[in-house]
């Protein structure tokens, strides 16, 4: 089975740009990239950052052309428009995919991947609530259990398959944690080894500051998105927020986000406003955070403490106040 890469325009492929050193010493590089703002931050001279930059955007405008649920070649929407048939993907796709199967195991169904079909009813641009017969038959076809995935180094290369042919895949709730990642390492690769990967949020810090202090990464204040409530410290660790004011509307006085429940195809309902959760891999940090949500305050607590892969785990209710372990 041959897998190729395909071509697909990105929107602002080309529209990135370098800024500094600032007067610490720290250079900032931003680019477009999985619909949000990508911003790479290191402690080096430029020169050394020019390469190791221009090289993690190159591998993000590659994983975007893969794990893209809207662009048309791309490994997720093949395998959503094949109807059931196996599909040649590339190895990342394929490690991706095994790596959400076990994150939607370990929290029971509660985060799922082939929610898919339910969320594209939603719009939370303009504020769409979709029928609930819609949703009920939406319904029937999420079941991560019907994605099927080739093991590591499997022979004939790596493919991935839906059993359900109507089932749809989107793995929105887990790729920049696992990009972070990979981003993390081609900068240190180049030799930088202090730095922040930050997709929208979901950061990665490697390293410490020159002054021997950790990254400090705020928790949103719920009631106002230009403030926070407190601050957690991070040191070659990453932190990743999920919160139901991310997106989000109101609708004849409901309050409605964009955190789905897999069993109702509505948005989860949870004490929490954000759950933050730190881990030595995002791609942890990502996966575990929109169950805890959903899991709300008490029980998300229970649950992280049970979790080795989870450093810390902090909560923030409507009102602004925080919970949590670390």
């Amino acid at each position: 089975m041959e897998y190729r890469d395909a071509y697909d325009p990105i929107p602002l492929e080309d529209v990135h740009e370098t800024h500094g050193p600032n007067d610490a010493g720290m250079m900032t590089h931003q680019f477009y990239a999985f619909n949000t703002i990508i911003t790479l931050q290191a402690y080096a001279d430029a020169a050394q950052c020019a390469p190791a930059f221009d090289a993690a955007r190159g591998a993000s405008r590659a994983f975007e052309r893969r794990l893209s649920r809207t662009l048309p070649h791309s490994d997720i929407s093949r395998l959503n428009a094949a109807a059931g048939k196996r599909v040649a993907v590339h190895d990342d796709t394929a490690e991706l995919l095994r790596a959400a199967i076990g994150y939607c195991a370990d929290s029971e169904g509660l985060f799922d991947v082939t929610v898919g079909s339910a969320v594209r009813l939603w719009n939370f641009h303009e504020g769409t609530v979709p029928e609930r017969a819609d949703v009920e038959r939406a319904l029937t076809h999420v079941d991560w259990r019907a994605l099927r995935v080739s093991e590591a180094g499997e022979p004939g290369g790596s493919w991935a398959q839906l059993a359900d042919p109507q089932a749809a895949v989107d793995v929105g709730g887990i790729a920049k944690g696992w990009i972070a990642d990979r981003l993390s390492a081609v900068l240190a690769e180049h030799g930088l080894d202090s730095f922040v990967v930050n997709l929208g949020g979901n950061v990665m810090a490697h390293g410490q500051k020159p002054d021997g202090s950790p990254w400090r990464v705020g928790l949103q204040d719920p009631r106002d998105k230009g403030s926070i409530v407190g601050a957690v410290t991070v040191r070659d660790a990453s932190a990743v927020t999920s919160g139901v004011y991310e997106r989000c509307f109101e609708r004849d006085g409901v309050f409605y986000h964009h955190i789905l429940d897999p069993k109702t195809g509505f948005p989860v309902e949870t004490d929490a406003a954000g759950a933050t959760v730190v881990a030595r891999r995002s791609i942890d940090a990502e996966g575990y955070s929109t169950t805890l949500l959903a899991l709300g305050i008490e029980r998300g607590l229970a649950f992280a403490r049970e979790r080795d892969a989870i450093l810390g785990a902090y909560f923030v209710d409507r009102d602004g106040k925080v919970a949590g372990i670390a």
